[in-house]
């Protein structure tokens, strides 16, 4: 059967994943009657609460007697790697664009990977439907972004289809029948090659995505590259540098077939299949015949651009919210997620029982933490800093620096400029974008997005939209202004108390509830001033025999401020960390006790002088 392998990149929330589902639907993947949820694909809880991409997935169609692989990738920039690596087991892609949104940051990122490997992409103009869509000047766009990407003539004349994903119709002229994809499909047919193998060539794949099963363990997907693959074979793994990591037979083959795995006794070149029973291989590792000799090129991940510290939950608290404890424990789980995610780096802290954990940004090491106390684990996580080079022609430190593309309503630009250049931003560009928006980009160091998202929010009366994107390394900017309101700080441990709380709120905001546990050294709010202030947030009301009428009940309480993962590992400041179990996220300074807090505040200050 003839085989075709295709990507489906796009910016986040462009409709990839529900374009996918109809393609699903109308090739016939799924029986008639079958209920199927939406966005088929995102089947991690996290994914489908998000609404978002966070795995690369495949699935299968047949049309007109022809194999089509199709890979989902994920839309945001913080899962990049997964993109960078999907890219290597195919041979064309189509690069959604929103008809109203246009081209966005990383759109960009992952067109330009696309046509670095050589690909020829299709642009879809997705929501087609929508009121306010703008298809030709987004077309414009698109041609503009794949000139300055330093697009092939043969890649400039790239095929177009106009489409509406959640409607199940794609067309080549803005009006024309809408209904259904098979133009999507006979483009595909035409347009992307079929797979370039050698077929007598000693079986070899390299590892793209590594996943695990509840039943099979182990999950290792790729492209069968040259040969083929038969059950039982036996096997040896290679690392890029040749060295052979471990040798075994093939006990279980699958390839897909719609959404599902499906185990097959035999694979043919070109097409996409899972191995499962291998104990060490990993992504990119060469998985061969034995008579393979050398592993297969795989094409090198950026590098990570932003750390985080994970340390153990050594709060009076700790232990008893979650199963998973241990500095043990904390440290297998990450080195296993580092074994399949490869923007992920994890290296052993000069701190004890802590770990430093590198990756593409905030986002997705916030949904690492989140898996981790889904699982019962418990952590407390330092605040977030960016990964620092040195230029090895000048020796000058460099640091990440960021794409940020803003929309925001006309009378909110201002307030926006202001606190990026106040955070070394620098303004590229600043242009109409209809509808009474303005759209700014800047190019801002990684360290200035740091817990900005969140007043960026306030400012904007939650109007305002962000895209970043990494553009590359800069100059260090010199210091740049952090949260300017100080702590509210627990001096006593119990639970919280509703009176006191009352006369604490006219201190600042409040972060806890009446009944919640709180300890020496909890951040319990922020101070309406610049300054830390200890508080005792359970003093109870002294009792007398005399009572004013209704006096209690005007003691109202506001809401207090709670704060999700990714805000509070935001928010934090150097001394503090962010306290995760399964049940609760906390705030507390890094050292509880107020004397010794004292005293790294000293050494802090005498290491600046």
């Amino acid at each position: 059967m003839d085989i075709r392998n295709i990507a489906i990149i796009a910016h986040v929330d462009h409709g990839k994943t529900t374009l996918v589902d109809q393609l699903l639907r109308q090739s016939g993947a799924f029986r008639d009657h079958q209920q199927v949820a939406e966005r088929a694909l995102d089947r991690n809880d996290l994914e489908r609460e998000r609404g978002i991409t966070i795995l690369a997935k495949c699935a299968s169609v047949v049309w007109k007697d022809t194999r089509i692989n199709i890979v989902d990738t994920p839309g945001h920039a913080d899962f990049g790697g997964e993109v960078e690596r999907i890219l290597n087991m195919v041979d064309g892609a189509l690069v959604l664009v929103d008809a109203a949104e246009g081209v966005l940051p990383q759109t960009k990122f992952v067109v330009g990977k696309a046509l670095a490997q050589g690909l020829r992409p299709i642009v879809v103009i997705n929501k087609i439907d929508r009121q306010d869509a703008r298809a030709d000047e987004v077309h414009e766009e698109i041609f503009d972004l794949f000139a300055a990407l330093g697009a092939s003539d043969a890649q400039l004349d790239f095929p177009m289809l106009y489409a509406s994903g959640r409607q199940g119709w794609a067309d080549l002229e803005q009006v024309g029948p809408r209904k259904d994809l098979s133009a999507l499909f006979d483009l595909v047919l035409r347009h992307v090659p079929a797979p370039r193998v050698n077929e007598n060539a000693p079986f070899a794949m390299v590892a793209s995505i590594l996943d695990y099963d509840n039943y099979l363990g182990r999950v290792l997907t790729g492209r069968l590259e040259q040969g083929r693959a038969r059950l039982n074979m036996p096997l040896r793994v290679l690392r890029a540098d040749g060295s052979t990591v471990e040798t075994g037979r093939l006990t279980k083959l699958m390839a897909f077939r719609g959404l599902d795995r499906v185990p097959v006794e035999e694979a043919e070149a070109g097409d996409i299949i899972a191995i499962a029973g291998l104990a060490e291989a990993t992504v990119p590792d060469t998985i061969g015949a034995l008579e393979l000799g050398l592993p297969l090129h795989a094409t090198p991940v950026d590098p990570p651009t932003l750390a985080m510290t994970f340390r153990i939950n050594d709060g009076p608290l700790g232990g008893r919210e979650g199963k998973k404890v241990t500095s043990r424990q904390i440290r297998d789980r990450l080195f296993r997620e580092s074994e399949g995610n490869v923007a992920i780096k994890i290296s052993e802290s000069s701190e004890s029982e802590a770990f430093e954990v590198a990756g593409r940004g905030e986002l997705q090491l916030g949904v690492l933490i989140e898996q981790m106390r889904r699982e019962g684990f418990e952590l407390s996580i330092g605040r977030p800093r960016v990964i620092t080079r040195l230029n090895p022609e000048t020796g000058e430190r460099e640091e990440p620096i960021e794409e940020a593309l803003i929309d925001v309503d006309e009378p909110y630009s201002g307030v926006v400029v202001d606190k990026m250049s106040r955070r070394k931003g620098e303004l590229q560009d600043m242009r109409p974008s209809g509808g009474g928006k303005v759209r700014l980009t800047f190019l801002i160091p990684s360290r200035g997005l740091i817990g900005y998202h969140g007043e960026f929010l306030t400012d904007t009366r939650g109007t305002g939209i962000m895209n970043r994107l990494f553009a590359g390394y800069g100059p260090w900017r010199g210091t740049i202004e952090g949260r300017r309101n100080g702590s509210l700080i627990s001096n006593a441990d119990g639970e919280a108390i509703h009176y006191s709380l009352f006369y604490l709120q006219e201190r600042g905001a409040l972060f806890v509830h009446p009944g919640e546990k709180v300890y020496v050294g909890m951040i319990i709010g922020e101070h309406s001033r610049g300054s830390d202030l200890e508080v005792n947030p359970i003093k109870e009301k002294k009792l007398t025999n005399i009572r004013a009428a209704g006096k209690d009940d005007a003691m109202l309480l506001v809401p207090p401020r709670r704060m999700s993962l990714e805000q509070a590992i935001a928010y934090v400041e150097d001394d503090e960390l962010v306290e995760v179990t399964p049940t609760a996220v906390r705030l507390r300074k890094r050292y509880l006790d107020p004397h010794e807090r004292k005293r790294f505040e000293r050494r802090e200050a005498e290491a600046a002088a």
